[in-house]
């Protein structure tokens, strides 16, 4: 019996408490956290290219004074400050920010200069903050200068005791200069570090040139430059379209070079490892892929490195290319990676939006003339109020009896000062904290000359407000002296990632790579045997078969070779010449290497050669052209190239080197016509390239019609003809062709 349904249960009385929307109250919520994400924590501002952890730390190092030079302080101390002051957030975080600041490897251009245990490029942690020191370094320096002349806007810290810089005033392109990394909700950002001197270039071209491109930009910013050198091998136009749009990846090598050692052999040496690579995670792998035998053509690898970095790697032998054998290591481990870049960046410190370089650029410049604007209105304002001091004390000079008279006989000596000579309250307070002994005639033309000067700086400094070309040739000229201090000839401003492309290998296996190159000559017998004779062997004429069999074909090749074997039902079958029997016996047969067909002939056998072109010929007199590289097989069964109707079988392999096909049938007609007429396919049957009442094809050969057409007859005797004399001959594809013209051998064939 089915129970009845209980009434539902009544909700406690709200009492003074409001219902809501529990999709509208987390949407509410975890929007104000994103945002807090966003703008707090994760992304860098655009201005000064600091995230709000870095800003911090900075600003509490300025607090303590420790500029570049004075003596360093425990990290403790700093992170302790800058926790308890501006940053609410666990220690270990501030201290990581720190560390990251101070890593040369980790840094372009650091901006902490520490003293201790800072980590490794190995991967190995600091030592805690209790035995590390730190201090500023020049580049921090000048991220902060003008600080304290209302350069930027304060805010107040966390416990709303005290302020902090919302941006630093940031003399350098510090966003590009050092780059950043972040993750935040529903967005990231990855900007790798740039050559400095490289960046004022384009700051000054810009400047110049408020409309410039990315484009145009990349005329002085080649690329990144990260700390840790490396060969960048991307296409300018990957490069162009990456910082265009803000968004794509470096692709970024180690670079490495040989060392020659003793009796050929060699070691490669890999000298610097890209950006953000742990050095002991790269070699475990590399010993870990070496002990599971992926890597074929190494033979052991070391670390040599002390200060600097020192992989040595041995080739298995010395036949090894070493650019394969890199480039088998660049797909196979972290001696190549990628770097991602998403250039989302707080643009004015508020909306987070992914700029181009251009873009990223401006940002600064705009900041920096912002910068400007504020410290010269600062320092006109102490100006202004130094010359009113001034004023007042030169006023004391020219009457200095009735002012002592004043000071020592009045009750109230500031309102008869300030009433007898018509001074502000500012200039009346500072002649009464004068001391008597600053009253001199030496001070008074010193006071004279020190307004004079005044007066023309302030001069100087509302020119500059009012004219936007003069604020913008101080910026210039303070984009120069940056230069000039981190510049190209520097240490610190030469450029350490180079440019290069990546070597085109792709062609060579690794099975190829271990095998000594060294000339042979192939042979063929009619009945099918094959055999490779050591060395470029022109005369075989005392070379033996078994029993009645001769030579069929012969060509000569390298052990490292691939052989391209042609059956007569239109497969193709792939040789290795390091595998083919010695010439010292009569070979092995064919059929014992490959999967020739009963009843089946070779049709030809040629050695490989990279982007050829062949021109396949049925007896039918159907065909088409083919890419060699289309034709190399890994099984024994081969690949079926030409689709034959029977009887019709594979008859001629020609190279498709020219640009006229010249083919003669068995009824003997001649007919000579474009090769471009010819599809070019990787199977099938082809297109028919002459016509037939009976018979089929008899010869074809490749040739380039303004060079004429040449055969020889059975005599060996040779026969040409210009393309003058080849009129009657040439036609259109498929058509019948005409007689040969007269000494053409009679069994129609252009080699006699």
């Amino acid at each position: 019996m089915a129970k009845t349904p209980a009434a539902p249960i009544a909700p406690p009385p709200t009492g003074g408490t409001d219902l809501v929307n529990l999709r509208e109250a987390l949407e509410e919520r975890y929007l104000a956290y994103a945002l807090s994400t966003i703008t707090g924590r994760a992304l860098p501002d655009a201005r000064d290219g600091l995230k709000p952890v870095h800003r911090r730390i900075l600003y509490g190092m300025q607090i303590l004074r420790l500029d570049p030079g004075t003596a360093f302080k425990k990290c403790a101390k700093i992170v302790g400050d800058v926790m308890g002051s501006f940053h609410p957030h666990g220690d270990q975080a501030i201290y990581d920010a720190l560390v990251r600041l101070a890593q040369d490897f980790s840094s372009r251009y650091p901006l902490v200069d520490g003293q201790g245990n800072f980590g490794n490029i190995d991967g190995d942690s600091a030592a805690a903050y209790r035995y590390t020191e730190a201090r500023m370094t020049e580049i921090a320096r000048l991220l902060l200068e003008g600080i304290d002349e209302d350069a930027i806007d304060f805010r107040e810290n966390y416990s709303g005791d005290q302020k902090e810089p919302i941006v630093l005033p940031a003399a350098l392109p510090n966003l590009l200069a050092n780059g950043a990394q972040g993750i935040a909700v529903g967005m990231a950002t990855s900007i790798p570090p740039h050559n400095l001197s490289e960046l004022c270039d384009a700051a000054l071209y810009l400047i110049s040139h408020r409309d410039a491109t990315s484009d145009q930009l990349l005329t002085f910013v080649r690329g990144p430059d990260f700390p840790t050198g490396g060969i960048l091998v991307d296409s300018p136009e990957s490069i162009a379209e990456t910082y265009r749009t803000g968004r794509g990846a470096f692709r970024l090598r180690a670079r490495w070079e040989r060392e020659e050692g003793t009796r050929g052999t060699y070691v490669i040496v890999v000298t610097e490892i890209p950006y953000m690579v742990q050095k002991s995670r790269l070699i475990e792998k590399l010993a870990e892929l070496l002990n599971d035998k992926k890597l074929p053509l190494v033979g052991d690898i070391r670390d040599e490195s002390a200060e600097d970095v020192r992989i040595v790697i041995e080739p298995k032998s010395r036949a090894v290319e070493p650019e394969l054998l890199m480039e088998s290591l660049f797909k196979l481990t972290e001696l190549e990676t990628r770097f991602p870049v998403n250039m989302n960046v707080l643009v004015d410190g508020v909306v987070p939006r992914v700029v181009s370089l251009d873009e990223a650029l401006r940002q600064w410049l705009d900041h920096r003339r912002e910068v400007l604007l504020r410290r010269s209105r600062h320092r006109l304002a102490e100006i202004e109020r130094r010359l009113e001091v001034l004023a007042g004390m030169l006023i004391v000079f020219l009457n200095l009896d009735e002012v002592i008279r004043i000071i020592r006989e009045e009750d109230e000596p500031k309102e008869v000062l300030k009433a007898t000579f018509t001074l502000s309250d500012i200039q009346a307070n500072y002649i009464l904290d004068t001391r008597l002994r600053s009253l001199r005639r030496l001070e008074e033309m010193e006071l004279r000359r020190e307004y004079e000067n005044l007066e023309k700086e302030k001069s100087e400094i509302e020119g500059l407000l009012a004219s936007e070309s003069k604020q913008w040739k101080e910026i210039s000229s303070q984009i120069r002296d940056l230069k000039k201090r981190y510049g190209e000839a520097t240490p610190l401003g030469r450029r350490r990632t180079t440019f290069g492309n990546v070597p085109d290998v792709g062609a060579v296996d690794v099975a190829t790579a271990l095998i000594e190159r060294e000339p042979v000559t192939i042979v063929v017998s009619e009945k099918g045997w094959i055999r490779a004779l050591k060395g470029h062997v022109a005369d075989l004429s005392t070379l033996t078969f078994k029993g009645d069999d001769q030579l069929a074909f012969q060509f000569f090749a390298e052990t490292t070779s691939k052989i391209l074997l042609f059956a007569s039902d239109g497969k193709v079958f792939t040789l290795e010449a390091s595998k083919l029997p010695g010439g010292r016996g009569h070979g092995e047969p064919l059929r014992l290497m490959v999967d020739l067909g009963e009843g089946e002939e070779v049709t030809s056998i040629i050695p490989y050669e990279t982007g050829a072109k062949l021109l396949l010929t049925a007896s039918d007199g159907r065909g088409f052209i083919v890419g060699q590289d289309d034709l190399i097989g890994t099984t024994r069964k081969g690949k079926q190239v030409l689709n034959c109707d029977a009887p019709a079988k594979l008859s001629h392999i020609v190279p498709a080197a020219g640009d006229h096909l010249a083919i003669i049938g068995e009824n003997r007609k001649l007919l000579i016509f474009p090769l471009v007429q010819i599809a070019e396919m990787t199977r099938g049957k082809g297109v028919r390239l002459q016509k037939y009442k009976d018979g089929g094809v008899s010869d074809a050969k490749v040739i380039f019609i303004d060079a004429g057409l040449s055969w020889q007859d059975a005599a060996g005797r040779s026969f040409h003809l210009a393309k003058a004399d080849l009129a009657d001959w040439i036609g259109q594809r498929g058509e019948a062709g005409r007689l040969p013209p007269r000494g053409f051998p009679k069994n129609n064939r252009f080699t006699g």
